[in-house]
């Protein structure tokens, strides 16, 4: 790629060496919708080398953010609207967070394709179309062959054919995902809601300063690990301290019905059930 000649124009971006077709061709836009956007003052103007235009970074990030905020359905009015309120703000922090709030966690979960016997057979279960048929409903599962299924939440529908392998009846595993789901859904709305008042609206009263930016951009990358950690802590505590409670119900019902049980051999036969060691050792 040539280099233009510089120019002694004051206050130009020094990296504008992008041809409209190049700066185009960079942000994946035709040079019409470029022109386009730059007609409606959505771009700077470009650097002017006799009669040809330049452009830099700024602008192939100012239109890298109008293409997202398109792809996630806002209109151009919208983001014209929005762009001129906020114009303080670099384009290239809002692009970052958008990134980060998209995917936080880095690599989102791929989709794995599974042979549907497999997945009866991981499950334990025998197989059941009108069930497959339910989690392709629900959009965990998409058919993409005869026999070949495609797991978009691998982790969760591979824990769904645990649960049913351990005896849980299907429409049970259903329904507790989607009460588990609603309640972490609570808890992720209290998160967020404690966040934005108490980081990012100090952050946003304060003009969102340059210099806070990364720590802004570090701290909502740490809200799901962080939260997820904890989360997960608690709610194992807390399981393990239920299953205990259950578990000790159930062990005290069992003794109660092996006592019960001794009693009634004993009348049955005439002769006093054995007593307990301990209190053997009491008597007399």
């Amino acid at each position: 790629m040539s280099t233009p000649p510089p120019s002694s124009a004051e206050g130009r971006d020094a990296s504008a060496t992008l041809t409209v077709d190049q700066l185009a061709a960079a942000v994946g836009m035709t040079v019409r919708n470029v022109r386009a956007y730059a007609s409606r003052g959505l771009i700077a103007a470009p650097r002017l080398v006799g009669r040809t235009g330049y452009y830099g970074r700024d602008h192939v990030n100012r239109l890298r953010l109008i293409r997202d905020l398109l792809e996630r359905g806002y209109t151009l009015n919208a983001i014209e609207q929005a762009l001129q309120r906020n114009d303080q703000i670099p384009d290239a922090h809002v692009l970052d967070l958008m990134t980060t709030l998209t995917n936080p966690l880095g690599e989102p979960e791929e989709p794995e394709d599974i042979e549907e016997q497999l997945l009866t057979h991981l499950a334990g279960v025998e197989h059941d179309p009108g069930f497959v048929e339910t989690l392709i409903e629900t959009g965990l599962l998409e058919r993409v062959g005869p026999t070949t299924l495609r797991m978009h939440r691998p982790v969760l529908v591979r824990a769904g054919a645990q649960a049913l392998a351990l005896g849980i009846e299907r429409d049970s595993v259903l329904q507790l995902w989607a009460r588990i789901s609603e309640h972490l859904h609570e808890v992720a709305e209290t998160v967020v809601r404690t966040y934005r008042e108490e980081v990012w609206h100090p952050f946003a009263e304060a003009g969102m300063p340059e210099d806070k930016w990364p720590a802004m951009l570090s701290s909502v990358e740490s809200i799901l690990p962080v939260v997820a950690q904890a989360v997960l802590a608690l709610f194992r505590d807390e399981l393990a301290d239920v299953v205990e409670e259950a578990m000790g119900e159930e062990i005290a019902a069992l003794g109660g019905l092996l006592s019960g049980a001794a009693g009634d051999d004993a009348r049955a036969t005439g002769t006093d059930p054995e007593p307990h060691p301990d209190s053997a050792a009491t008597d007399g």
